[in-house]
């Protein structure tokens, strides 16, 4: 697996042009000759230790599963009394043995962050052990899995004492089988999580989003047969005339018949998988469109010998036409909001605060939202498929990373490839990000590049985008010059003229220079009021201003007629850090153009209004 990684990352020519930058070859050469001189061991060491076991897709839809969501039993361990002895030295008998320290006095919620669960933890960045006990009857023929819809950021699971694996990455799913390591009758499970941020992590050290700590979305026991179905993929031919895809086995015996059945187009279709347990078919077929007009979703069954997963699939297709963004062959404007996964100041993760956050988006207009800056619970992609929502989903390479670095550039890959594996049968995701307002040069340019290519690799049913940041060539007219522009099919800007650049009157003289041939989406513009702090419209943090602001910013919109999308910045108002201007911020970025208690503001109405207008 890791030389694979390294394989991908450096070809001939780009290791040419890293020796030329003076960056990534010394590293990657030290790299290559270590890894290829270990991977034996690794390989000999991953079935005692254990390690992440490629992604089981679409857990909700598989027949024996267990959710392990409920109160967890903790112990707080900002010292790190569980790992280490005063010596430094690692405990051989340390909390994942299952110390008499966990109580149920001391209990956080699976799923959910620890932050808002407990006001001493508000500000906590550090290691917090979670144990949970439950039943399992061992049987023959059957393996199981534990998988996670997400830990933030570094976690070690251990089941039974045993280790399970580590993962780093606070977003995206993983999974462990634990066949091996489960007991007739009570079993023990404990997770270490440490949030702390890393200055060479996905995302960095910097960022202006709370960083919610815990195990925050939900924990399922999986039981699965010997050979089973792991994954597959089903979307529409680009003609929009078959359905298409492929499927994946894992286990012993992968030489198997493997059905593809949806009732309602009459299809119950068969193939036969390769030697490594891969079925790939084509089905004549001409489904319903999914839309934002019609979100339309089959029911799809999946069937090998052994097993059976179901789902629900929409079909479309997804193209750029010049400067035009294509849906199932026709021009389509993207009316969008910016949404963190955040309400009322908590980790947003369930389909209840999915309903409520893209609700209020539907309700303001929108067919279209871009989920900052890090993928989002499942339950949230799929409340907005169902709702007609199109998703632009987007990796936390955000502001300031170590462009220069293997590591973060290996960890950028695998949440890539780990958000498409979640989601690639996701009829509303049109868009993968790989990156946000990321300062230029050479190393970010390779660095986003690759990511790019990694995306179109494994997907081809997206399109790929970035949120860049404008510049002015000459006074009053703004361009995007940015390289990494050439990379993408649909470029994203973010862009504050009348909020961090100048009044709103500023937009009034602006004018926007878009030459290259492709769509542009205003990714992100806004400005910053509390709800109910009123003013003239000309005092900035107030309502007025800031309906103020996206008036004029909307007359801006509406003479740039090249673009194909907007996508303002808030959907709410979100817990920031960064953000702590006494009686005005205080911790929480007010740009949202809904409050924190859920109260629409002024500008809120603004964009209502903006996007109603489209529809006569």
């Amino acid at each position: 697996m890791f030389k694979n990684w390294i394989l991908r990352w450096v070809s001939e020519a780009d290791m040419q042009q890293l020796y030329r930058n003076g960056s990534f070859y010394n590293q990657y050469e030290m790299k290559r000759r270590s890894i290829l001189t270990i991977i034996l061991v690794l390989f000999s060491i991953v079935y005692v230790c254990g390690e992440q076991y490629p992604l089981i897709n679409n857990v909700r839809g598989r027949q024996n599963i267990r959710s392990l969501d409920c109160k967890w039993q903790t112990i707080i361990d900002p010292y790190e009394a569980g790992t280490y002895s005063y010596h430094s030295t690692t405990l051989t008998n340390g909390f994942e043995k299952g110390s008499k320290n966990f109580s149920d006095y001391n209990t956080l919620n699976v799923p959910g962050d620890w932050n808002s669960q407990k006001e001493e933890l508000l500000y906590y960045e550090g290691v917090v052990w979670y144990r949970v006990q439950f039943d399992y009857q061992q049987k023959d023929n059957k393996r199981v899995f534990i998988h996670f819809g997400a830990i933030n950021y570094i976690s070690d699971v251990y089941l039974n004492g045993q280790g399970a694996g580590k993962h780093v990455g606070g977003f995206t799913p993983f999974n462990y089988e634990v066949t091996q390591f489960l007991k007739n009758g009570a079993n023990n499970l404990i997770v270490k999580v440490d949030n702390r941020r890393h200055s060479d992590g996905i995302p960095g050290s910097m960022y202006d989003w709370w960083n919610f700590g815990g195990i925050t979305r939900p924990v399922t026991l999986i039981e699965t047969p010997v050979t089973f179905i792991r994954d597959y993929s089903i979307g529409l031919s680009k003609d929009r005339k078959s359905v298409q895809g492929w499927v994946q086995l894992d286990g012993i015996d992968l030489n198997e018949q493997v059905i593809i059945d949806i009732p309602e187009l009459n299809i119950n279709h068969s193939a036969k998988t390769d030697s490594n347990g891969r079925a790939f078919f084509a089905i004549k077929a001409k489904p319903e469109c999914w839309s934002p007009e019609n979100p339309k979703l089959y029911s799809v069954n999946v069937i090998s010998q052994s097993d059976n997963v179901s789902d629900r699939i929409g079909f479309r297709t997804i193209e750029t036409r010049g400067n035009k963004i294509i849906l199932n062959g026709e021009e389509i404007f993207l009316k969008g909001v910016n949404m963190h996964a955040q309400l009322h100041g908590c980790s947003a993760y369930s389909s209840e605060d999915a309903e409520c956050l893209l609700g209020w988006a539907k309700e303001m207009g929108c067919n279209f939202v871009r989920l900052a800056h890090y993928p989002h619970s499942e339950e949230t992609i799929r409340v907005a498929e169902r709702l007609g929502i199109m998703v632009w989903e987007e990796l936390p390479v955000y502001w300031a990373i170590q462009w220069n670095n293997l590591e973060t550039y290996l960890s950028a890959e695998t949440q890539l490839e780990d958000m498409i594996s979640r989601d690639k049968n996701r009829a509303n995701v049109i868009i993968w990000s790989v990156a946000n307002e990321t300062p230029k040069g050479d190393d970010r340019l390779i660095f986003l590049t690759r990511l790019a290519s990694r995306a179109r690799e494994i997907d081809n049913q997206r399109l790929i985008s970035a949120a860049l940041e404008p510049k002015e060539i000459k006074p009053n007219c703004w361009s995007i010059t940015d390289k990494c522009a050439d990379v993408v099919d649909v470029i994203g800007i973010n862009q504050y003229i009348g909020w961090f650049n100048g009044t709103p009157e500023k937009c009034d003289v602006t004018e926007w220079e878009l030459n290259l041939d492709k769509p542009y989406i205003m990714s992100e513009f806004g400005s910053s009021a509390p709800y109910n702090r009123h003013g003239d419209k000309a005092e900035r943090y107030t309502e007025e201003y800031q309906e103020y602001y996206y008036e004029k910013t909307v007359e801006m919109i509406k003479r740039t007629t090249d673009l194909s999308g907007v996508c303002p910045w808030n959907l709410t108002e979100h817990r920031s850090p960064r953000l702590n201007t006494p009686g005005i911020e205080d911790g929480f970025s007010r740009a949202g153009l809904i409050s924190v208690r859920g109260q629409r503001k002024k500008a809120f109405h603004v964009m209502k209004k903006y996007y109603m207008d489209f529809l006569k």
